[in-house]
C-alpha cells in the first residue's frame, strides 16, 4: 500500500514537479559537499572571557591595523557597549570611526552606507560589535571595501574576487554564530526578501567571547538568540553532508544549549552561562558551516520577510514542526545526538530508537515553552502560502542538504500548522481577557 502511495503520488503534477526538484536538490548538496570539503574555510582565532575584547584588539594592531572602522547599532552605542572596545583603542593610540546604523534584516542601503564611510575615513580594518545583523553587515562592508566594488556584486556563491578588509568580531548575543561562518544575508530595501553572500573569505580573522558583554542581552533575546543556536547544531547535525567533524561542534553546541540556555535566562547575570552559550553559538556555525541548514531557517526567513519576525523567534516556531517531518528520516541520527549528549531518561529503552527521538523532540518542545517564546505568527494569510512555500523550497534545493526534501505542498501542510496554533493562541487569549 505504501509503494503505490509512492507511486500514486509522483504521477501527480505536484508529484513530478517534487521528483524534479529532487533530482536538482540531491545533486546540487554533493557539489555543496565537494565545495565544503575541497575549499578551505578557515576558523577565526577565538578569545574567551572578560579580557577577550583586549586580547582581540591586541591580534588587530599586531597585524599593522592602525585606522578601524567599529560597525554596530544603535541601541548597543546607546548602552555604551562599544567603549569596551574603544577605549582599549584609545589607550593604544588606534584611530578608529564608529559607524551604528545597522538595524536588524540590514539591506543593501545599510551597507552601502558602512561601505561610504569606512572608505571616506581611509579604515584599515573592521571590527564588528552586535549581533547577526551587524555582523552580517560588517562581512559584507569588508568584503566590498576588499574588492572595491558594491555590495549586491557579492550575492550568491564566491562572488569575490579578492580577500575582504580584516574582519574582527565581537558578538553581543549567542545566537548566529556569524563569526563562525563564511556567509551573509542581506535584505532588499523594498520588498525585504533576503540573499545571500557566501564566500570563505568572508569568516572573520578572529572573534572575543566576552560573557560581561552578554550579560545585559534582555531575557526574551537570550531565549531568541538561544534557540537559533539549538536550531543551527540540529539542522547541521541531521544534514546529509554531516561529518564526524560537524558532529563534534554540533553536539557539543546541543549539550551546552540545553544546559546552559535556562539558566542564562532565567539569570542574565551568570556569566558562566553567558560564556557557555557564546562558545555553542560559536560552535554552531562552525558546524553549520559545513554541513549546512535546513528547512527550520528556509521557512524561518521567510515568516521574517513576510511578517516581520524576529529570526530566532521564528526559528522556534517552525523547529518542531520540521523535526516531526525528518523524524522517521533522522530518528537513528536524533537517537544518536540524544545519547551523545545525555537526553536520554533514566531506564529508557536504550535499542528504541523511535521513542528515544520522540522524548528528544519532547524535549526540545518543552525547552521552547520554559522559554515563554511566542508560538504566534500574527496576520498569517493562505494567500502568501504559495509564495513562501516556493521560495523556502528554493533556498534548501540552492543550498542545503537536508535529510527529507518536502514538497511545496509538504511545505505549506507545515505552514497550515503554524497558523492553526497562532489561531488557537489568539482565541484563548481573548477568551481569557473576556473572563478577567
Amino acid at each position: 500500500m505504501k509503494k503505490q502511495t509512492s507511486i500514486a503520488k509522483l504521477m501527480s503534477t505536484d508529484g513530478l514537479q517534487h521528483a524534479g526538484y529532487l533530482a536538482v536538490a540531491k545533486t546540487r548538496a554533493k557539489v555543496l559537499k565537494v565545495f565544503s570539503y575541497v575549499i578551505p574555510i578557515r576558523r577565526p582565532m577565538l578569545f574567551v572571557g572578560e579580557t577577550s575584547c583586549e586580547e582581540l584588539c591586541d591580534m588587530l594592531i599586531s597585524e599593522g591595523n592602525t585606522n578601524v572602522f567599529i560597525v554596530t547599532d544603535a541601541v548597543l552605542n546607546k548602552l555604551g557597549i562599544p567603549a569596551k572596545v574603544t577605549d582599549y583603542l584609545d589607550t593604544k593610540n588606534i584611530s578608529y570611526k564608529l559607524y551604528d546604523g545597522v538595524m536588524p534584516d540590514p539591506t543593501f542601503k545599510v551597507i552601502e552606507e558602512g561601505l561610504r564611510q569606512s572608505l571616506e575615513a581611509e579604515c584599515d580594518s573592521i571590527i564588528a560589535i552586535g549581533g547577526g545583523s551587524v555582523i552580517d553587515a560588517a562581512k559584507m562592508i569588508a568584503m566590498s571595501q576588499g574588492n572595491n566594488c558594491q555590495p549586491k556584486q557579492l550575492i550568491g556563491i564566491l562572488k569575490a574576487r579578492k580577500p575582504s578588509v580584516p574582519l574582527y568580531c565581537v558578538p553581543t548575543t549567542a545566537g548566529t554564530g556569524s563569526e563562525a561562518t563564511l556567509g551573509a544575508v542581506v535584505s532588499d530595501d523594498t520588498t525585504h526578501q533576503k540573499s545571500l553572500s557566501i564566500d570563505p573569505r568572508m569568516v572573520p580573522l578572529a572573534a572575543a567571547i566576552d560573557p560581561v558583554i552578554m550579560k545585559g542581552m534582555p531575557a526574551h533575546i537570550t531565549a531568541d538568540t538561544g534557540i537559533d543556536v539549538l536550531t543551527h547544531a540540529l539542522e547541521a547535525w541531521m544534514s546529509v553532508n554531516a561529518s564526524v567533524e560537524t558532529d563534534y561542534y554540533a553536539a557539543s553546541a546541543v549539550k551546552s544549549v540545553m544546559h546552559y540556555l535556562p539558566l542564562a535566562y532565567k539569570d542574565g547575570g551568570d556569566l558562566k552561562a553567558r560564556e557557555e552559550m557564546g562558545i555553542a553559538a560559536h560552535y554552531g556555525g562552525i558546524a553549520f558551516n559545513k554541513a549546512g541548514l535546513g528547512y527550520v531557517h528556509a521557512i524561518a526567513h521567510q515568516l521574517g520577510a513576510y511578517y516581520s519576525i524576529p529570526h530566532g523567534r521564528a526559528n522556534a516556531i517552525v523547529l518542531p514542526y520540521v523535526l516531526d517531518v525528518n523524524r522517521d528520516a533522522s530518528k537513528k541520527r536524533l537517537a544518536s545526538l540524544a545519547k551523545k549528549t545525555g537526553m536520554i531518561k533514566e531506564g529508557q529503552t536504550i535499542g528504541s530508537d523511535s521513542n528515544i527521538t520522540d522524548d528528544f523532540i519532547t524535549q526540545v518542545r518543552y525547552l521552547i515553552k520554559t522559554l515563554n517564546i511566542n508560538p504566534t505568527v500574527k496576520g498569517m494569510k493562505t494567500s502568501d502560502f504559495d509564495s513562501i512555500a516556493k521560495a523556502a523550497a528554493k533556498e534548501v534545493s540552492d543550498t542545503y542538504a537536508v535529510p527529507t526534501y518536502l514538497s511545496a505542498s509538504e511545505i505549506k501542510e507545515i505552514l497550515i500548522k503554524i497558523k492553526q496554533a497562532s489561531d488557537e493562541q489568539v482565541d484563548q487569549a481573548k477568551n481569557s481577557d473576556k473572563v478577567a
